[in-house]
């Protein structure tokens, strides 16, 4: 694996592998991630390699979605480790870029160029659930994840499923600014709990770790609610609440189903597949997870 820093690095670090016998057609495959590796991002890496033959993994703490009371600064920065175990699961080119590469003219004319941009703007989607939490996130989100597209170019880009909202809001910018490059979705992994796998985990000690994984429960409660006893999205929802209910140590923000299509709340005239979203606090850690779930007619 070839760790580079710089822009032109990069550049020449794939068309190294492109310029070798036989890889003129090279496929490259891009993982962006702000480090703190867990399994989750290498079942990432590997999603990659399915669909490319170089896969590029970028380590980058961007600034711009950082919001007030979200200490920059404090963010875990374990790149060491992380180039061990990238290099382990199989990544080609590590891009560890400096603020400065990526942007390149300052943080305020990036952030400035981005809102001429429409495509760059999350809009009403971005105001709702994590974004309500989290003002002008899902804003600098986006920025940087244009801007590292135009820094790779690749044909391909992974993200997980957890993060579903920025995945909504990346599929949608991408479709406008980068129609050639195929986004792919990759499941979300999980420890033996049930609890989504996140960098924040290691915030958790072990009585909170216990209460994180009942998260994954409620969503399973709000499933198991709708596709086995035919309840309405509203029950569902009221289901799934109940069961978190119990768990006073998980100081639940929101939990609400949506239409995955839109990103849009549903109501009890829905039918089809929608996504439950579920975030919460434990300690002082913010927790999101979500499950797919399928409503059918008849209801009960």
């Amino acid at each position: 694996m070839k760790t580079v820093v710089t822009a032109a690095e990069l550049t020449a670090a794939i068309d190294e592998e492109r310029e070798l016998p036989g890889c003129a057609g090279l496929k490259v495959a891009f993982v962006p991630t702000m480090g703190a590796l867990h399994e989750g991002h290498l079942s990432l890496v590997r999603k990659a390699r399915e669909y490319a033959d170089l896969v590029v993994v970028s380590i980058f703490v961007n600034p711009l979605q950082f919001g007030a009371g979200e200490d920059f600064e404090k963010y875990p920065r374990t790149l060491e480790a992380d180039a061990k175990v990238l290099e382990a699961a199989g990544a080609d080119v590590l891009f560890a870029p400096t603020v400065e590469v990526v942007y390149p003219d300052g943080i305020e004319a990036a952030h400035a160029a981005a809102k001429l941009r429409p495509a760059l703007q999350s809009g009403e989607v971005g105001k709702a659930f994590e974004g309500a939490a989290r003002p002008g996130h899902f804003d600098g989100m986006l920025a940087v994840v244009a801007r590292l597209f135009e820094l790779v170019n690749p044909d391909f880009a992974v993200f997980g499923a957890k993060d579903a909202q920025q995945l909504f809001l990346i599929k949608r910018m991408a479709n406008v600014e980068f129609p050639d490059l195929h986004i792919i979705e990759a499941p979300i992994v999980r420890e033996t709990s049930g609890l989504a796998m996140s960098s924040r985990n290691r915030y958790l000690d072990a009585t909170k770790l216990e209460v994180a994984g009942q998260l994954s429960k409620a969503l399973k409660v709000g499933k198991a609610a709708a596709e086995t006893l035919g309840a309405k999205p509203s029950m569902a929802v009221n289901a799934a609440r109940a069961r978190l209910e119990g768990v006073p140590e998980a100081k639940l923000d929101y939990l609400a189903l949506v239409d995955p299509s839109s990103f849009e709340l549903i109501d009890d005239s829905f039918t089809g597949r929608a996504l439950m979203l579920i975030a919460a606090v434990v300690g002082t850690t913010r927790l999101i997870d979500n499950l797919t779930i399928d409503f059918q007619e008849p209801f009960a």
